[in-house]
């Protein structure tokens, strides 16, 4: 039975599939900004190294822990069975199975590590640094990357060759593949996430730990990936795709999504703070105390109202979630907090003591990143139906309304 019809009978005014004139300009657009972008990234590279492997990483925070949040939403709507997000699925799936091109953009990290992370000089005499030398050293360093990347890229990829093969079978049998694929994969995203939050960022600062920061970094990076799928369909809205067929009932349960996430994100921070400022031992609260002083303090300040008091207010009225115009500033807001998010986690550790300094690599080295996981996504965009038109929950999907 072949089910890859190309328009509904109830949308007929909506193709599920990509217009190729479209995505020939979306190509070319995400080249053309790629080209740019990279070029005055390595022109930063040359004429100040130190600071462009610190945006670099930042950037690189930035764009990986989206498609991550991908990943972790899409196993959650496997497991759960859920039906109102099946006409938008497709489109996260898309995003998650970018995951294997941040194996490739990590690259730059490897040759940085010298500039970024204080454990890869000798440690002699520091008896902390000495005692973490096990875990902390380049070797087990690039190999972890080399786990979690293997990890992600095979759980991504089973899921989404499962789905697609789908579109044109309709076997329950695929769904089922999937969900007992994706109940062992959520155990182990959230243990390599938390483990590569620790390396990556964490280590930054190898004197301070703290056992929650593996669910900060993740939660944040889920908050970022509902703000980017919002914003993929309203793109695509925009241009008539998929105009009908994603209504304001998805997003509206959309809206749902990107406030639960808003409060859970505000949750795991405070939590965080929380342990800490009680503990107060010296070793834990310097890293917050980094991020008080200075200007560093209004950037916190920022990242508070910003991240959760201004859109708790906002998103907390049923009304802006079915608002389009409300729930895409909304969504372009979010994705601002989470680099401001990346920013305070990353670049205090090198500036703490002269404050906030932007450089313009901040931005260029994020566009150059994000342009590459955006040309993936977009080639994947062509290759399959922009919905999963064979899962058995489709239709109910396409009839979803909010009670």
């Amino acid at each position: 039975m072949i089910l890859a019809e190309h328009v509904h009978p109830k949308h007929k005014t909506d193709s599920y599939y990509i217009d190729s004139g479209l995505w020939t300009r979306g190509r070319n657009g995400i080249v053309f900004i790629a080209l740019i972008s990279w070029i005055v990234s390595v022109a930063g590279f040359i004429s100040n190294p130190d600071r462009f492997f610190e945006s670099y990483l930042m950037g690189f925070l930035f764009c990986v822990t989206i498609p991550l949040g991908a990943m972790f939403f899409v196993m959650i709507q496997y497991l759960t069975g859920s039906a109102w997000s099946v006409p938008m699925r497709r489109l996260a799936e898309n995003l998650m199975v970018t995951i294997p091109i941040g194996a490739l953009l990590f690259i730059p990290v490897l040759f940085g590590l010298n500039h970024l992370y204080e454990w890869t000089k000798p440690v002699a005499h520091d008896p902390v640094l000495q005692g973490k030398a096990g875990y902390l050293n380049p070797q087990w360093f690039i190999i972890r990357a080399a786990i979690f990347f293997f990890l992600w890229t095979l759980w991504t990829s089973r899921i989404y060759s499962h789905s697609t093969r789908q579109d044109k079978t309709g076997s329950i049998e695929r769904m089922h593949s999937i969900s007992r694929w994706c109940a062992p994969g959520l155990l182990m995203l959230m243990l390599s996430v938390t483990l590569a939050a620790f390396d990556w960022s964490m280590s930054l600062d190898p004197h301070w730990y703290s056992t929650i920061f593996g669910l900060y970094v993740f939660s944040g990076g889920g908050l970022a990936f509902i703000a980017v799928w919002i914003l993929i369909c309203m793109a695509l809205r925009s241009k008539g795709v998929l105009r009908n067929t994603i209504n304001v009932e998805h997003y509206h349960d959309l809206g749902k999504w990107l406030f639960a996430m808003v409060i859970f994100w505000a949750y795991i921070a405070f939590s965080q703070y929380l342990l800490i400022w009680y503990g107060n031992l010296p070793e834990e609260t310097i890293w917050f105390r980094h991020r008080f002083e200075g200007t560093w303090a209004l950037w916190s300040w920022l990242l508070l109202i910003g991240h959760f008091i201004f859109p708790f207010l906002v998103l907390v009225v049923r009304a802006s979630k079915r608002n389009f115009k409300v729930l895409t500033g909304m969504a372009i807001w979010i994705v601002f907090a989470h680099f401001v998010d990346i920013y305070w986690q990353v670049m205090p550790t090198f500036h703490h003591s002269e404050g906030v300094t932007f450089h313009w690599l901040d931005i260029t080295c994020i566009v150059a990143i994000g342009s590459i996981f955006a040309l993936a996504f977009w080639f994947k965009v062509k290759r399959h139906a922009l919905l999963p038109i064979g899962d058995p929950r489709f239709e109910q999907g396409l009839e979803f309304e909010n009670a």
